[in-house]
């Protein structure tokens, strides 16, 4: 029976809360803190987190699996988190177990030979967030085996400036599909329906996917309204879907850094939201409050705010965090009941992932869980469903594989670990993942000669008389361009390359190196299939003109080399769906479907269109094609508390098997206060034979109809509502 489990008359104690009352101060504030293995601010080695666990009384440990990480071979991180539980269980007073985090934000991608899933864009392209909730459960399963409980994902964040460097970790632009496959992924973390748990975090709340100009932790510059509309939402349903922690973000709202913000994390996520977990500093975050937003004096006064605040772990505190809450206490100046709330739901969280019971991993067993082929198998079936054509002229795709020769060209071609992007192994080995080239040269028969050009790094061309040479010989070239592997702001720059030059903020196109690639082979005259793989949507308008296919592959992750391939040469039919707008230009940004509605004083003829995309929120095209018709909703007047179900008919009228997923938006006619001009309210996909039809049925929640004012009050006002899919529509009344 854990606490939360407990009866409201409290009649039963957990080990947790007996424990709270044998602990000393200091040994209570080690739960408040963690410390890291690696090298950030300073080294850390091995031996120093123990000591730290010993005298500091330490209880969280980063000892792998993050940006930091110094080590990536399974066996031995297991044989790490071995030895540092053994040191918290054997060398301590009260033997308590540590959290072993790890950022396994697709995968437990920090370890070699793990299955490593697309990042969040990806996922959300394939519309099934059932795949986010199996992800879940292979990442949970291949994190246990080695030794880590607790997993610093998923990210909830809506993704409002592509030009962000964590775009990539999102879900997208839709607050529905962000919730959605967050809370689908928290449902496999935390509740496997077969396997071990780890515990899953809500990041990062309430609001960090807006910072200004794209640059990471700026200040998020948003009326409170829509920090409710917009925001909030997909953390509302993680901690509906059991998250057993939440971690604030960096940046500061209304003048307010949500570190050190009573108001967001006290006020907002637990008396408004309800959430009853523990809420965790992300790495910095503490230090920030004086070093930077500059709303403290010191480092000391930094803890007192934020741990006043509701935060009940500072994640890299260490000793000296530790001594700060310790004299804070002893002066007065911190009351120990609130330290003794903090640590009590720390205990709880190592109490409900059972490791007071057993925290030991077998070593012997764990290369038989990372990477299992089962596990690669259906990161393989996500890649393939992610993959998005965004245009497919002259039905250049799919290949046929009697081709004598195909050309593969581009900088993301041959790499593993652009191909994986940011938070994972940083230059992965050779077998455990599969690159294009390797994807293509499999796919294809002796017959058909593959001819490899890397042509491009990032940022500098390489012998492209080469390439226009291979170009000229080959029936079809598949240039593969994009972004490499980075994370927050386009770093590290001693591990993610030429960071000071591409990709950066300000720059959302190819760097000059691709586009001068691109533009080679293209002048050859030979078909061109451009392959993007990257972390934010590009803005590729010369190739969308120029090129006849264009194939959106985002960071496919481990399979990405094989799911490529598959759509390539036709053994899977496309059906990916972007999860966000491709922006013409950085010039038409802020470009997204659910800008909130506003007056054109010249005139709707004079005035630009707000929604222009190069490519559009939910475009993606198939092999086959699909008629949709006769969309109805099941009740043309409903009452203010219900919901409405709508369903349409969905024909393949091509001649190949396909998927086709729906994105249903709704506008309400007329509100009381001013709201997006659409918004995204539902999905599915359907899977149909040739000639085969269905009727696809889905619920427009009740709370989709509702207005949100700046308290994050919600209210469903009577009117009229338009639904529409596929170019279809229908109206519906609340009366």
């Amino acid at each position: 029976m854990t606490v939360r489990e407990r009866s409201p008359e409290g009649d039963q104690t957990t080990r947790a809360a007996e424990l709270i009352d044998e602990l000393t101060l200091s040994e209570k504030v080690g739960q408040l803190v963690g410390t890291y293995i690696g090298s950030m601010d300073r080294d850390i080695s091995i031996e120093e987190a123990k000591e730290l666990v010993v005298d500091s009384h330490v209880g969280t440990v980063a000892a792998f699996g993050i940006g930091v990480s110094l080590y990536h071979d399974a066996e031995r991180v297991t044989e790490l988190a071995n030895e540092l539980q053994q040191t918290a269980l054997e060398e301590t007073r009260h033997g308590i177990p540590l959290l072993l985090p790890v950022d396994a934000v697709h995968g437990h991608a920090y370890v070699n030979q793990a299955t490593v899933f697309p990042h969040g864009l990806g996922m959300a392209a394939t519309r099934r967030d059932e795949f986010a909730e199996t992800g879940g459960e292979i990442t949970a399963a291949e994190m246990r085996a080695t030794g880590a409980n607790l997993n610093y994902g998923p990210t909830c964040d809506v993704a409002r400036d592509p030009r962000w460097g964590r775009t990539f970790e999102t879900y997208g632009e839709s607050p529905l599909l962000c919730g959605s496959f967050a809370s689908a992924a928290i449902r496999g973390l935390e509740s496997p329906t077969d396997g071990p748990r780890v515990a899953a975090t809500a990041k990062h709340f309430p609001a960090y996917g807006e910072p200004e100009a794209g640059e990471d932790a700026a200040v998020v510059d948003r009326s409170a309204s829509t920090i409710h509309q917009l925001f909030v939402p997909p953390f509302e349903k993680a901690i509906d879907a059991g998250a057993s922690v939440v971690m604030p973000c960096y940046n500061s709202i209304d003048g307010e850094p949500a570190h050190g913000s009573r108001r967001y994390l006290t006020e907002l996520l637990r008396e408004q939201l309800g959430f009853d977990g523990a809420v965790l500093s992300d790495w910095g975050g503490i230090d920030m409050l004086h070093e930077d937003h500059r709303v403290t004096a010191s480092q000391r006064d930094s803890g007192r705010q934020a741990i006043q605040a509701g935060l009940d772990q500072i994640s890299i505190g260490r000793e000296e965090y530790a001594d700060h809450l310790v004299s804070l206490v002893e002066d007065g100046e911190l009351a120990e009941e609130r330290v003794d709330e903090a640590a009590l739901r720390i205990l709880e969280l190592k109490e409900e992932l059972g490791l007071f019971e057993d925290p030991f991993v077998d070593v012997e067993t764990v290369t038989d869980e990372v990477g299992a082929p089962e596990h690669r198998s259906v990161a393989r079936a996500v890649a393939r469903e992610s993959q998005t054509l965004l245009q497919n002229e002259d039905d250049l795709l799919p290949l046929s594989r009697e081709l004598d020769s195909i050309l593969v060209t581009g900088p993301n071609a041959d790499s593993l670990g652009h191909q994986y992007g940011g938070w994972s192994v940083q230059h992965p080995e050779e077998d455990s993942g599969v690159t294009v080239r390797d994807g293509i040269e499999s796919a294809v028969g002796d017959e058909t000669t593959v001819r490899y050009e890397q042509g491009a790094t990032m940022t500098e061309t390489v012998d492209l008389e080469a390439v226009e040479e291979a170009a000229t010989e080959s029936d079809v070239a598949v240039v593969t361009v994009g972004e490499n592997w980075y994370f927050h702001e386009f770093g590290p720059q001693d591990v993610a390359g030429e960071t000071e030059t591409y990709p950066t903020r300000s720059q959302l196109s190819l760097s000059d190196a691709q586009q001068e690639l691109l533009e080679t082979v293209h002048a050859t005259g030979t078909p061109v299939v451009l392959a993007v793989i990257a972390g934010r949507p590009l803005t590729i308008e010369w190739a969308a003109d120029n090129v006849p296919a264009i194939l959106y592959s985002y960071y496919p992750g481990s399979e990405g080399g094989r799911a490529i391939a598959d759509v390539l040469f036709g053994d899977h039919n496309p059906s990916g769906r972007l999860p966000i707008s491709v922006p013409r230009s950085e010039g038409d940004l802020p470009t997204r479907f659910n800008h909130f509605a506003h007056p054109t004083p010249i005139g709707d003829d004079e005035h630009p269109d707000t929604y222009d995309p190069l490519f559009a929120f939910g475009d993606g095209e198939s092999y086959t094609e699909f008629d949709c018709r006769d969309l109805e909703v099941s009740a043309s007047t409903i009452g203010p508390a219900e919901s409405v179900d709508a369903t349409i008919t969905v024909e393949n009228v091509g001649d190949r098997a396909g998927a086709h997923a729906l994105d249903f938006f709704l506008i309400d006619e007329v509100s009381s206060r001013v709201r997006p001009v659409r918004e995204h309210v539902a999905f599915t996909k359907v899977d149909l034979e040739p000639g085969e039809s269905t009727t696809a049925t889905i619920t427009i929640p009740n709370e989709a109809l509702a207005v949100t004012d700046s308290c994050g009050r919600t209210a469903v006002e009577s009117g009229a509502f338009e639904l529409t899919c596929e170019g279809e529509s229908t109206t519906f009344s609340v009366r």
